[in-house]
């Protein structure tokens, strides 16, 4: 499965939201996802498993838990790719940082 295949689901980009600020327990995970998409436990672990398997997630066994956390290598991969794209937007974004200067100024 290709990077963007697995970013393009809204649900696990969700889940790497949530992994992205901590480490979660599969059970936390769940219930989040329930309450904000409304779908079942066994969806929510399916989404799990392909973050798992395409590595963008790693989890680890505690007890009888799970505790997911995010891996940085395939993120690390898609911002490489993106990093060609770049040039479309980041002169765009400087003259706009440049004009909320000049606008605060103006106000000053």
């Amino acid at each position: 499965m290709h990077a963007f295949d697995v970013l393009g689901d809204p649900v696990r980009r969700r889940i790497l939201e949530l992994l992205a600020e901590s480490e979660h327990k599969s059970g936390d995970i769940v219930l989040v996802i329930q309450s904000e998409f409304g779908i079942t436990q066994a969806a929510v672990s399916q989404h799990l498993r392909v973050l798992r398997e395409t590595g963008f997630a790693n989890a680890r066994i505690d007890g009888a838990r799970r505790i997911y956390s995010v891996q940085a290598a395939p993120l690390q991969q898609v911002d490489a790719w993106l990093d060609r794209f770049r040039t479309f937007w980041e002169p765009r974004l400087s003259a706009l940082e440049t004009e909320i200067a000049r606008g605060k100024k103006q106000r000053d």
